[in-house]
């Protein structure tokens, strides 16, 4: 696992049912292309989160496959309808096997 890698989520704690809402995340990550090198010359290992999902109560919402030419430290933002009670679960899929999750619940005021 990357050191220092920690994903990010800003979800509404409720919402009407049938709501659209807006999701924000953020994961800390250096996002290393695999094309720079370090001060001794040699390449620095191509280290990227290559993808993101995002599922509320196992239904897919948003499957992102990520490049080398992402930035560091990836933000998305996208709506989301809210059709009942329950859970927004985050996934995030690092090039060494790693696997980031985070879940935000999510009632119907």
């Amino acid at each position: 696992m990357a050191e220092g890698v920690k994903p990010r989520v800003k979800a509404p704690k409720s919402a009407s049912a049938g709501e659209v809402v807006t999701i924000k995340t953020l994961i800390s990550h250096p996002m290393e292309s695999g094309q720079r090198k370090d001060k001794d010359g040699n390449k620095i290992p191509r280290s990227i989160i290559n993808r993101f999902t995002c599922d509320f109560n196992g239904q897919n919402v948003i499957d992102v496959t990520l490049e080398a030419a992402i930035s560091t430290n990836p933000y998305f933002e996208f709506e989301a309808t809210v059709p009942e009670a329950g859970e927004f679960k985050f996934t995030w899929y690092d090039d060494d096997g790693s696997v980031y999750e985070d879940t935000k619940a999510v009632s119907i005021a």
